[in-house]
């Protein structure tokens, strides 16, 4: 795991400024405090900061060449089948015993497309000195960053935003669609950032830079997998799959763990963590919330004690919870709108004083379908074809119903379910998933989704039964979008401030392939999610965490903006403040505030993502 960058003019020019560059590395040591290396040429500079999790010998530090000098190598994050690639070139001088080097030789036989055989998570550049072409590329999944912007003619790479704002000088110019989406669904989508002169590789894809311009290679894409199987073993088949994704990512030559909510995604992995490894080599930790109804750490100590693991639980209340706010607005320059990001944090940090490496659950409800909203597409057409004396008077009744301070309020789905029911799946889904800011009423450009994502993003129906249907393209588009735009950039992110490595064995292509492939009706079936899922973890788990109700890693802002937080929110969204700085409305802003702080409605997540807006802006465009 490391924190990568680098500066190339592909057409051999001399680079004007190569020292610029070098400033990089000091602002990415957070993700690899282990070990620095640098590779110069006068039209190319590469930089890696390690943290070293398989081979901790400074041999095995980046970056890598071959023996040649032609090809430079650079990479954050894992290749969990080297073992068997490294296999395919005995030939090859290896120097060390990295994961990552064997992508040298793999490229040397099959180029870009040598991607595909990759299993892993990374974001990777190479530099091919006979072809004077830069490859940039990440994951399938997008699990580890790259961003990229050009500056005096040459291209310059970063595992974060910041260091290519700091070092190069870009304008910070805010990018008015990548503002919208922020607004309307909490994250921006990818390639887009925030700043109209960096951008980040698409995840699946390779941007690759030669002399007579730019062009993307897309080497995954999910959407060219038919769902429909029903595989006559499923739970078996599942079984073996979700086995082998987890002993592939418990290699490491340093301690790992697990971080447990007490659902059954994570808990899964815990288990299959101990089964491979023994409980005495797999710690667990979990947030221990000092508000009631959010504290969910009772199961995970359950569950500890089941699988006889050594547990930790990380108290997490507004205090703590403040002080991570500062950190990630502080240190990030992307705004990142998801609450859960802070108590990750948290935990991040404490786990790192024990372990190197964590695992989680990322990736099983986008796959294997988790979400509410996956239910909602469901009652939909039901609901729609009520007649309409009945949908208004329910529409009524569901909006009477009294906002709630409970971890995921029965009345919230409810309201947000009749809000869209109506409308397109696409547009319902986005809505259900969004912030609940009105765009047009908060004064922001409102681009169709056309304009948020690439076409290819946005999965068309597949030939299946309308219900069928309508759930395999919103897990998908889930998996695309959701997923990688904003759960795996804070789990990134909040992990590798403290230099925590944080795998996802549900990401692993074995496991995405056959879930991809396997019958939405194996997934949702009635009121239940995730039912392939929950059939096959019983051979590990306790009946009372795989019945559980979907919760999440949920944080109380709700109580947080009527108490502690409300002063920052109300200096944040000051009436002059908004004016001064022209993006959003100030009466549609502090309508929202008064009635949120009054207990007149639950405002939380369209203010969350107002107020973490602000604090990005404070920091990263101070004249906004």
């Amino acid at each position: 795991m490391c924190g990568i960058y680098g500066l190339v003019a592909p057409g051999r020019v001399p680079l004007a400024r190569p020292d610029l560059v070098l400033g990089m590395g000091p602002l990415l040591r957070h993700r690899g405090p282990d070990g620095s290396g640098v590779l110069r040429r006068p039209h190319a500079v590469f930089g890696a900061e390690r943290l070293r999790i398989v081979d901790l010998d400074a041999r095995a530090d980046q970056p890598f060449e071959d023996p040649s000098g032609r090809i430079w190598l650079v990479c954050n994050g894992e290749v969990y089948n080297s073992a068997e690639l490294r296999r395919r070139f005995p030939d090859y001088p290896f120097r060390s015993r990295s994961d990552v080097e064997v992508i040298i030789p793999l490229y040397l036989e099959r180029g870009v497309e040598g991607l595909a055989e990759l299993s892993g998570m990374f974001g990777l550049a190479l530099w091919d000195e006979t072809t004077r072409t830069l490859v940039l590329a990440r994951d399938r999944a997008g699990e580890k960053p790259l961003f990229y912007a050009t500056a005096g003619g040459a291209m310059a790479f970063a595992s974060e935003v910041q260091p290519l704002l700091e070092c190069l000088g870009l304008p910070r110019t805010l990018d008015q669609t990548a503002l919208s989406a922020f607004c309307t669904l909490g994250y921006v989508p990818q390639p887009r950032t925030m700043f109209t002169a960096v951008r980040a590789v698409p995840a699946g894809s390779a941007v690759m830079v030669q002399p007579d311009g730019c062009r993307t290679f897309t080497y995954w894409d999910p959407a060219q997998i038919e769902p429909g199987d029903r595989p006559p073993h499923a739970e078996e088949d599942l079984r073996e799959v979700l086995r082998g994704a987890v002993r592939r990512q418990l290699a490491a030559d340093v301690p790992i763990g697990v971080f447990t909510s007490g659902g059954v995604d994570s808990s899964l992995v815990a288990a299959l963590a101990v089964e491979a490894l023994g409980p005495d080599r797999i710690q667990t930790f979990t947030a221990r919330f000092t508000a009631p109804t959010y504290d969910e750490s009772s199961y995970a100590r359950a569950l500890s004690r089941r699988l006889g693991t050594q547990h930790t639980d990380v108290a997490v209340d507004e205090p703590a919870l403040a002080l991570a706010l500062d950190t990630i607005t502080s240190r990030i320059a992307e705004p990142i709108a998801d609450p859960a990001v802070l108590p990750t944090l948290l935990l991040a940090r404490r786990a790192r004083e024990d372990v190197s490496v964590v695992l989680g659950g990322e990736g099983a409800d986008e796959l294997f379908g988790g979400y509410p909203t996956y239910l909602g597409h469901v009652l939909s057409p039901s609901f729609a074809r009520l007649p309409r004396p009945i949908r208004r008077a329910l529409t009524r009744a569901i909006s009477a119903l009294p906002d709630s301070a409970t971890k995921v309020p029965l009345s919230t789905l409810f309201k947000r379910f009749i809000m869209s029911a109506h409308l397109p799946w696409q547009e319902r889904h986005l809505a259900w998933c969004g912030t609940g800011l009105d765009p047009a009423a908060l004064g922001v450009p409102t681009p169709s989704t056309d304009d948020w994502f690439p076409p290819s993003r946005l999965p068309p129906l597949p030939p299946l039964p309308p219900r069928e249907s309508v759930l395999a393209s919103a897990m998908l588009l889930d998996y695309r979008t959701y997923l990688g735009d904003q759960l795996l950039v804070k789990l990134d992110r909040a992990t590798m401030l403290v230099a925590l490595e944080a795998r996802s064995p549900y990401l692993d292509p074995d496991v995405t392939q056959f879930a991809l492939r396997l019958d939405p009706a194996l997934k949702v079936q009635g009121w239940t999610t995730k039912v392939l899922l929950k059939r096959a973890a019983r051979p590990w788990l306790p009946r009372r965490i795989i019945r559980r109700r979907k919760r999440g890693l949920s944080v109380p802002i709700a109580s947080w903006l009527r108490r502690g937080l409300l002063p920052e929110a109300q200096r944040l969204l000051a009436p002059e403040r908004l004016r001064r700085q022209g993006l959003v409305s100030d009466v549609y802003v502090g309508k929202l505030l008064a009635e949120h702080a009054g207990g007149w409605a639950d405002h939380a997540r369209g203010l969350w993502t107002l107020i973490v807006l602000q604090r990005w802006l404070e920091r990263w465009t101070p004249e906004a």
